[in-house]
């Protein structure tokens, strides 16, 4: 049962804070990882479709452990999974510092892929049934910062340590934060919800392996490949017919995830919109940098340090809005900072052609004021609508949607801007504003959809004291 005394005691913040570690972990050195691609060519003598696995790899095996976690979380302690995830990522982490070939370095970058989707759901599901009522927008608030924030800290970090440090040590100066993880969670996991031993589907999770294996690497060739070709559309057609076997599995007696909870058309709707933010603000995240590089001529540490205060506003932000929806209900927090999005939006579509550092700084802090204000609020908005036993599924799902919108939100706007570079007769900066500029126009015209749908669905319901 949930718990409803009003303080929260130091052991759930502390088992809390131990699985929020690892999920921001987890989502930093994936960003991180970004800024070290050509070292990595350069030292391993691989292509740019070969290093690209770092990312796409990792994001895979995150896309199909993370669907996983309602089935998991009932068959098994919530204890045992968290130091499964911990010690998979301590592994991986080594693996990756001492590797001296790629081979070794994909390998453990998939492995903490593995650590990663069993985290980011287990922090959520750890909020959801052992903070108390009347504190769950602050802490899911918290939460989610992490995912939100960490995208725009890991440039930032991955620049700095390979400038000074070499890329290796990316990974080696998370592993004492992953032992003092992994100490914390020891000592404060304790299991409230009761294990029911069920059978897995087999079948539903080969269709999650087919759904994301087809999607994901659909999207993240599309750069490349035309969408006819076998590596787009042939891998799209295997992610439907994975997506296909998904809803039909569904009407089994223990499906691996229940879809069932999408018929709750309030909670539909803040999925569709939760969708929307992460596409946005990974999109963003992969625009700005290259366009500081490529247009502004700026170096990447430069890059990361400009969208850093932007990164800093959201992670103030994040409580203190969750602290809003505690006291207020989530239709204000939510609308407000979908608001600054939509403007933020606006206002990089306006000036793409010409955005100097100092107007990038202030329209991101504008972006990432919404987000702190709106992207922690959807989702516990979204999961309001559901009864307790639903929550784990609408967690999972929520949870899934949002490591796809990443990959998706990358590889689309990747693409539009590669159409324009591919132009002749004009300059590769003026070909990246032009291409940056139509990106834009793709995610504002989500952003306004997003508020729509989230006008229509949010209510002023509080959390329940």
């Amino acid at each position: 049962m949930l718990n409803n005394e009003k303080k929260i005691t130091g052991r759930v913040l502390a088992s809390v804070i131990a699985a929020g570690i690892m999920s921001f972990c987890g989502v930093l050195v994936e960003t991180a990882m970004n800024i070290t691609f050509p070292t990595l060519m350069d030292e391993f003598k691989v292509n740019t479709s070969t290093v690209q696995w770092m990312t796409t790899g990792c994001l895979l095996v995150v896309a199909i452990v993370v669907p996983l976690s309602a089935i998991l979380k009932k068959n098994f302690p919530t204890k045992a999974i968290f130091l499964t995830s911990n010690l998979l990522f301590i592994l991986g982490a080594l693996l990756d510092a001492l590797a001296k070939n790629f081979d070794l370095l994909l390998i453990g970058r998939m492995i903490q892929g593995v650590g990663t989707g069993l985290a980011l759901p287990l922090m959520f599901n750890i909020i959801l049934e052992q903070v108390p009522s009347n504190k769950i927008g602050l802490m899911m608030g918290i939460g989610s910062l992490i995912t939100a924030v960490a995208p725009a800290i890991g440039p930032t970090y991955g620049g700095l340590i390979v400038n000074s440090l070499g890329w290796r040590f990316i990974f080696v100066l998370l592993i004492p934060i992953l032992i003092v993880s992994l100490l914390m969670g020891t000592y404060s996991i304790k299991q409230v919800s009761a294990i029911k031993r069920t059978r897995v589907d087999l079948l539903g999770v080969l269709s999650i392996i087919l759904m994301f294996t087809g999607f994901i690497l659909g999207f993240s060739n599309l750069g490349e490949n035309n969408i006819i070709s076998l590596e787009v559309g042939g891998a799209w057609i295997v992610g439907i017919l994975g997506l296909c076997l998904l809803l039909y599995r569904n009407n089994s007696s223990n499906p691996i995830i229940n879809l069932d909870v999408l018929k709750n058309k309030p909670f539909a709707g803040h999925v569709i919109s939760f969708f929307f933010f992460q596409l946005c603000g990974l999109g963003i995240s992969f625009i700005l940098p290259n366009y500081i590089q490529l247009v502004n001529h700026q170096t990447a540490t430069i890059a990361g340090l400009i969208v850093l205060p932007g990164a800093a506003l959201g992670a103030i932000l994040a409580p203190i809005s969750g602290q809003i929806l505690d006291r207020m209900g989530a239709r204000f927090p939510i609308l407000l900072g979908t608001t600054f999005a939509v403007v933020a939006l606006i206002l990089f579509t306006i000036f793409s052609n010409d955005l100097s550092l100092g107007l990038i700084i202030v329209i991101y802090l504008l972006y990432m004021a919404g987000t702190g204000f709106a992207f922690g609020n959807i989702m516990t908005s979204g999961l309001q609508n559901l009864t307790l036993e639903q929550q784990a599924d609408g967690n999972a799902i929520l949870t899934t949607l949002q490591q796809f919108a990443g990959a998706m939100g990358t590889s689309v706007v990747a693409a539009i801007i590669a159409q324009s570079q591919n132009q002749t007769g004009i300059s590769n900066s003026v070909a990246t504003a032009s291409g940056s500029h139509n990106a834009f126009i793709v995610l504002l015209v989500l952003g306004i959809l997003e508020f729509l749908i989230l006008f229509k669905v949010v209510s002023n319901k509080k959390t329940s004291n």
